[in-house]
């Protein structure tokens, strides 16, 4: 049974006003944002500085992963308007970022790359300034679809393994640890310049080994950029919080992962996989 939020959980109510016109302005073109979705703690800050997470190909997952609050059941068609308008909302929204993912959709002979890379192309074609990072499936292993996306040339390519290779099987059964990594280190093989990212939460009963390790696996095969955030349950449907990790560990987890070399690493209780994922344009311009 979960405990109750450590002061270090808390978090602002959404500025009023700003969330319902940004909500009402994504519904109004037909879009989905994981923001939603997953019911992102950081919603209010990021809806509050008109910026999201576009999510494609519906808002129905075909898997069922213990730790996401996003729907599963039997997925919508691919819509093919759906590119354009997110680059349309993109533009509105005057974003030079922008952050592109997905349900999983086992369902679909190419597990939805086809759909990321043309939403890769609209949003470059309507503002060819913009940096796109896209936060993708395991497209079940297939080196063939990974390199469709990568072809497109996203600015960074992510792909989360979430959690340490001990717990993979209880929070990501569909999935596969080894498979996950194995993606990261095949996009470099097809452009060696794109950024490759990934992330892990904590708090589902993982030790500070393990989350070492984790990152160890994730520097090996290449990784420029990793996060690491706490879990929190979106419904009694989903795992069970075991720990809250205090900010301290964080620090330690942050310290550990540059000692490793990433590029960049984002630690903190309420850091998600896109959270403030435009600093990575401040990484790049470090020598």
């Amino acid at each position: 049974m979960n405990r109750r939020l450590p002061e270090w959980l808390t978090v602002k109510a959404p500025k009023r006003g700003a969330y319902e016109a940004m909500a009402s302005y994504l519904e109004s073109l037909g879009l989905h944002t994981v923001c939603q979705s997953a019911s992102c703690p950081n919603i209010g800050e990021c809806f509050g500085k008109r910026t999201a997470t576009f999510m494609i190909l519906g808002d129905i997952c075909t898997r069922n992963c213990g730790f996401c609050g996003v729907n599963h059941g039997v997925p919508p068609d691919v819509d093919s308007d759906e590119p354009q308008r997110v680059a349309e909302a993109a533009a509105g929204m005057g974003l030079i970022y922008v952050v592109v993912t997905s349900v999983t959709r086992d369902d679909l002979a190419d597990g939805g790359a086809g759909q990321f890379a043309r939403t890769i192309q609209a949003i470059k074609n309507m503002n060819p300034d913009a940096k796109v990072e896209v936060l993708i499936p395991d497209l079940k292993g297939r080196a063939d679809l990974l390199k469709l996306i990568v072809e497109a040339e996203p600015f960074v390519l992510n792909h989360n393994v979430e959690t340490v290779s001990r717990l993979c099987p209880v929070v990501r059964p569909q999935a596969d640890y080894n498979r996950s990594l194995k993606l990261l280190e095949t996009a470099k093989t097809f452009d060696t310049s794109v950024y490759t990212k990934s992330g892990i939460m904590v708090g589902l009963g993982e030790t500070s080994e393990e989350v070492h390790s984790t990152l160890v696996d994730l520097r090996n095969v290449g990784c420029d950029i990793v996060t690491i955030g706490q879990y929190l349950r979106p419904s009694k449907e989903n795992l069970p919080v075991v720990d809250y990790v205090h900010p301290d560990i964080f620090e330690e987890y942050r310290l550990f992962g540059e000692s490793l070399g990433f590029k960049m690493v984002a630690s903190g209780p309420f850091i998600r996989s896109s959270y403030h994922a435009a600093d990575v344009l401040i990484a790049d311009s470090c020598p």
